[in-house]
């Protein structure tokens, strides 16, 4: 069962399970037709209904839990009702239903407070000091799934990829495209930070190792969270210029502070909560300290505990970017 089916990492899961030959079943609130097309079986509804959760998790052997809201602006009911009650509802349902395995995906953000991570790895704490909603969601959400951890009842573990991307991506690099064919793009900071990604098609094959490490050793693996990332780090400044070339668009050349965009991104939220505005402002204080702090991790625990590796390079992967882009011109 994967929650969040129609998800641009959740699709690419469903793929590849689909593609060992495993039956899959997806929850999503929107109908994916070409899923159904490949063998997947679908049940459409909303995950903050704990009735319809307990009624549709159920005869399986286990649940990927991707099914989440992202994104650096908006209530804080928003994220909390997503990302923590679902997984409650999920767990709670897992749990009654005697569903053996539970994958949770986290987010690297839990531990971010705005300062460089250099290396690190699980054992670094979750962070004191939230920039935005989302982060603090997952991090709360993702303690309810480790903590739900039973050695022979339900097995959990929860997978924290970092920077998503390829070729079908919705959300970061449509984005970083937009912003630099609109003259909005600005280099924070000294351009040097490194930052680590992962290609779609290795963070949906981690939770396929998760899936399969839970099965076979859930008490050396269970109960616990797991970095995954590309295994290459990369200066955040060159990769987006690689992005911006194969994308076409003129790649970012003035730069701000991030003193200068820290600051400004404070003063906007501030100044969007007191008139309402519903939009997301043009910086935020999460986004300037991801943009120009490192944050990359060791996955030495996901590749000894999970037995992940990295199927595709980076080199392939910006390859194939580039080569799905000019197909579709």
């Amino acid at each position: 069962m994967v929650t969040g089916c129609g998800g641009f990492l959740g699709s690419e899961i469903v793929r590849q399970l689909l593609e060992r030959g495993d039956r899959v079943t997806g929850i999503s609130r929107q109908e994916y037709p070409d899923l159904v097309r490949l063998g997947m079986q679908h049940c459409r509804g909303d995950l903050r209904d704990p009735n319809f959760v307990r009624r549709s998790i159920r005869e399986c052997d286990s649940v990927v839990h991707t099914a989440a809201v992202a994104g650096v602006w908006g209530p804080w009911e928003h994220f909390y009702s997503i990302n923590k009650l679902a997984t409650d509802h999920v767990l709670a349902a897992c749990k009654s239903n005697h569903i053996s395995q539970c994958v949770f995906t986290s987010s690297p953000s839990v531990t971010f407070d705005g300062e460089h991570q250099r290396g690190v790895d699980e054992t670094t704490p979750y962070a004191k000091h939230w920039l935005c909603h989302y982060p603090q969601t997952k991090a709360l959400a993702e303690q309810a799934v480790l903590n739900a951890h039973a050695p022979g009842g339900l097995a959990t573990l929860a997978l924290r990829p970092h920077l998503i991307w390829g070729d079908d991506d919705p959300h970061l690099l449509p984005r970083i495209l937009d912003r630099a064919r609109s003259g909005r793009l600005r280099i924070v900071g000294d351009g040097n930070n490194v930052v680590d990604t992962v290609h779609v098609v290795n963070a949906a094959a981690a939770h396929l190792d998760a899936i399969d490490a839970l099965a076979s050793h859930p008490d050396t693996c269970g109960g616990q969270a797991y970095f995954i990332a590309q295994e290459e780090p990369v200066k955040c400044w060159d990769w987006i210029r690689q992005i911006c070339k194969l994308g076409a668009a003129p790649p970012p050349t003035k730069r701000i502070s991030y003193q200068a965009a820290y600051r400004i991104g404070s003063f906007l939220e501030a100044a969007y909560r007191i008139t309402g505005r519903k939009t997301e402002p043009p910086m935020t204080r999460f986004v300037a300290a991801q943009l120009a702090r490192d944050h990359y991790f060791s996955i030495e625990s996901a590749k000894e505990k999970l037995g992940f590796r990295v199927r595709l390079s980076l080199d392939q992967g910006l390859e194939r970017l580039g080569k799905a882009w000019k197909e579709r011109g």
